[in-house]
């Protein structure tokens, strides 16, 4: 016992194991873990969701204390400005986003096979006369027709999903206010409260840790956020300028991969690219040079002034991050698996800060 208490390396692994070991456990009494499984699946979307829009609009209102507001009237303000933006959102853009992805989805046949009227008189172009491009696009073609029936069967069947899944959104519309107010009024309160659940010797620690980490995600959410929503502005006035269609749906479409570091714009890219191809590579080409000079100026300028470098990870680890994140957690692991490196990073370094500062002295 004693070499366990000596071995702190030896004894954090054999707590780990005992951990991971009832974890294992629990996963195989279906009746002791579903139930914990049903009340994170129901609570997940409403707090991550309002825990988003609390770290993008929480330094809106730390400028309005700034200005003499009370944070109680700021919190007050900003609740009255997001909550007549989202029903004005509801009732003026929502129906002609839905008309548009209605129409999408309708057009898709028709689509498909623009691409390929315009792939075919791509492939006449000199540079592709060695290039066996005839049989490709008929074997293409038998994909993009089982692709067009699969997008068209799935949404014009299930309906009691579809009204499961408007139930579920009107659930999470009304709730996340709700959620996002008490955030707003006692979100300061919890990180004291969080403090003191451990002993008083770690208290000041703990407390110094939960606020770095609180400035990193606010910096990266509300940053990255902020210029996302830049992006899709730009974007929608871009596509306008070309008249391409489906302007609003692609350019929010945009906006929100534009929250994916590095491989995001490349993403919301690919819908814009395919509906432009279906007018003209010239168009095509347009979509591509807008989207290439909103990304240079996202890279150069937004992000690097809303976010600064509070992540300061490097590229190649924010790949890999991505890679692994996605393949465990889907959208939502791309999404904010790169946030939630860092603030395990800032975990890491503080704890071995402290230890060695603790060693020196």
């Amino acid at each position: 016992m004693n070499y366990l208490k000596q071995s702190k390396l030896l004894l954090w692994t054999l707590w780990v194991l005992a951990m991971v070991l009832i974890i294992y456990i629990a996963t195989k009494i279906s009746f002791v873990f579903q139930p914990v499984l049903v009340l994170f699946s129901t609570l997940f979307i409403p707090v991550i969701s309002a825990g988003f829009l609390f770290y993008l609009l929480n330094p809106l209102i730390k400028v309005m204390q700034k200005l003499k507001i009370k944070r109680s009237y700021a919190i007050i303000l900003v609740m009255f400005l997001f909550l007549s933006g989202a029903i004005l959102f509801i009732i003026k853009t929502f129906p002609i986003l839905m008309g548009q992805l209605s129409d999408l989805i309708e057009n898709s046949p028709a689509i498909l096979s623009d691409i390929e009227v315009q792939t075919k008189h791509i492939a006449s172009f000199a540079i592709f006369d060695n290039v066996d491009l005839e049989g490709t696009l008929n074997r293409l073609n038998l994909s993009l027709d089982a692709f067009s029936k699969t997008i068209l069967s799935s949404f014009t069947t299930s309906i009691s999903s579809i009204i499961a899944g408007v139930a579920n959104l009107t659930i999470v519309l009304i709730t996340v206010p709700i959620v996002l107010f008490y955030m707003f009024h006692d979100g300061e309160k919890l990180q004291l409260a969080a403090t003191r659940l451990f002993p008083d010797k770690y208290q000041k620690h703990v407390f110094e840790l939960l606020h770095q980490t609180n400035l990193i995600i606010t910096a990266y959410i509300s940053g990255k956020g902020l210029a996302s929503i830049v992006v899709a502005i730009l974007i929608y006035f871009g596509f306008l300028l070309i008249g391409l269609p489906y302007t609003l749906l692609l350019a929010i479409v945009n906006g929100f991969t534009n929250l994916i570091p590095f491989i995001g714009p490349f993403i919301g890219a690919v819908p814009a690219f395919i509906v432009a191809l279906t007018i003209s590579p010239t168009a095509a080409l347009l979509v591509t040079l807008i989207v290439l000079v909103v990304q240079q100026l996202d890279v150069n300028l937004l992000t690097p002034k809303f976010v600064g470098r509070s992540l300061a990870i490097h590229p190649l680890t924010i790949i890999f991050i991505l890679l692994v994140a996605g393949k465990m957690l889907g959208i939502v692991g791309i999404i904010f698996g790169v946030p939630a490196f860092a603030v395990i990073k800032t975990i890491v370094v503080y704890i071995k800060n402290t230890q060695t500062t603790a060693e020196n002295h």
